[in-house]
């Protein structure tokens, strides 16, 4: 499961940083690889969050029903 975990938010942070790294106010590549990989990090974190959050509710609601 951690694998699943793993890939689903590497392949968010792919996507993020081609939509955020359009949006970095700088000509210099470097800085706009450097925001727009920070910015898609801090995103992929709470997006890997927010998929175990959603694991753990979907558990204990499982788990109530029986």
């Amino acid at each position: 499961m951690l694998i699943i975990d793993l890939v689903l938010t590497a392949a968010f942070f792919v996507y993020i940083f081609g939509v955020v790294k359009r949006h970095v106010p700088s000509l210099d590549p470097k800085m706009i690889n450097l925001w727009g990989g920070l910015a898609a990090g801090c995103m992929s974190g709470v997006f890997w969050l927010a998929m175990q959050m959603l694991k753990i509710v979907f558990r204990f609601q499982r788990d109530s029903r029986k």
